[in-house]
Parts: C-alpha cells; sequence; structure tokens
C-alpha cells in the first residue's frame, strides 16, 4: 500500500473506531442498574457520555466522504448519512432523558423518586429504540453505496455491523454484552475502510488512475 494511501487509512480507522472504543471503555464502569447507591455515578458517566455517542455515526459518514457517487449509490450515501444525524439525536436523547435526567431524578428525587424514574426510562427507551433503528437502516444504505463501488469485500463489514446493530437494541454499553458490541462497531467500521482502502490501492496501479486525495 502507498504510503500516503497507509495515512489515509490509518486517519479513517482512527476516526471509525474512537467512539465505539471510548463507549466499550466506558461500559466497563456502566453500572448494571440504576439504585439509590450509584445514582451519582450513573448521571455523572452519562454526563461524560454526552458527546460520544453522535461520534458513533462517523462510521457511517468516513468511508464514504470523498467517494461522490450518482444514482442510486449517491441516493444510498445520502440515506446513511441522514439516517447517522437521527441517531445521533435520538440515542444522545437516551443518554439525556434515561440517564442523566434519571439519575438526577433517582438521587434527589426522594420516597417517590420511581414516579419518576420510570416515566424517564419509558421516554428514554423510545428515544433510543429509534436511534437503532435509524443506525441499522444507516449501515444498511451505506452498504449499498461501498457495495456499488467495491464489491463484496465490504460484506464481512456489513454483516459484523448489522449483528452489532441487532445486539445494541437491548444491550445498550452494559457489560458484558455492550461492550462486545461496542468492539463489534469499531471492527465493523474499520472492515469498511480497509475494503475501500484495499481497492483504491489496486486502482492506484492500474494505467490511467488517479489515486485518491
Amino acid at each position: 500500500m502507498p504510503g500516503p494511501q497507509w495515512k489515509h487509512v490509518t486517519r479513517d480507522t482512527a476516526l471509525v473506531a474512537a467512539a465505539p472504543l471510548v463507549l466499550a471503555a466506558f461500559g466497563l464502569w456502566h453500572p448494571g442498574g440504576l439504585r439509590p447507591h450509584n445514582a451519582a455515578l450513573w448521571a455523572e458517566l452519562h454526563i461524560w457520555l454526552l458527546p460520544v455517542w453522535p461520534l458513533l455515526a462517523l462510521g457511517l459518514v468516513v468511508p464514504l466522504w470523498g467517494r461522490p457517487q450518482r444514482g442510486a449509490a449517491g441516493a444510498a450515501t445520502v440515506a446513511a448519512w441522514i439516517a447517522g444525524f437521527g441517531f445521533a439525536v435520538f440515542y444522545t436523547g437516551l443518554d439525556a432523558v434515561a440517564g442523566i435526567a434519571a439519575g438526577v431524578a433517582e438521587q434527589h428525587g426522594g420516597a417517590d423518586r420511581r414516579e419518576v424514574v420510570n416515566p424517564l426510562f419509558h421516554t428514554g427507551d423510545a428515544l433510543g429504540q429509534a436511534g437503532v433503528w435509524c443506525l441499522a437502516a444507516g449501515v444498511a444504505a451505506a452498504s449499498v453505496a461501498l457495495f456499488v463501488r467495491y464489491g463484496p469485500r465490504v460484506l464481512p463489514g456489513t454483516a459484523l455491523l448489522l449483528v452489532c446493530c441487532w445486539s445494541f437494541f437491548d444491550s445498550h454499553i452494559f457489560h458484558p454484552r455492550g461492550v462486545v458490541t461496542m468492539l463489534g462497531f469499531a471492527l465493523g467500521f474499520a472492515l469498511w475502510v480497509w475494503a475501500a482502502a484495499g481497492r483504491a490501492a489496486r486502482g492506484a496501479g492500474e494505467p490511467g488512475s488517479t489515486p485518491r486525495a
């Protein structure tokens, strides 16, 4: 692989893998359930997570960035990015409602705190489910766009990411399955980056080809 291409691959891999790896690390410390004794940690943890969740959508943006396409592939690219935005919005909402708000309510709500906490969890769960559906739709759409350009070499990453989306519906980042799910997202998005880079590297050696900047 040419030197400049290697730099791009390293950069793109770091961009798509950073957020899920950070989320996996947080999952090792995430309480298994909200209780009065861990309410302060619960709320604080989700404050720290607030800016991290939207970055998971970079896995849908980076592999397609700078690769303009037309027709169905171009429409799939736009759909993937819109779905990534939907994930960022809805799952951040889950973090704020069922994470920060519920943690503060559990900590300071008094004897009737569950009358507040339970509806917050119900609302947060709905937001989280919507976010994961958006992420799954984004993975499917991005896979179409990448398949048109790079062929079946993108399918292992797609398969892994779809399995992770299925697990994500009820695992969040709870240890152990949630942590494994986040590690799977990191690997799946990286596989997309490597698939695109492998095709680009071969194309760079062909007559008349132009490496991606």
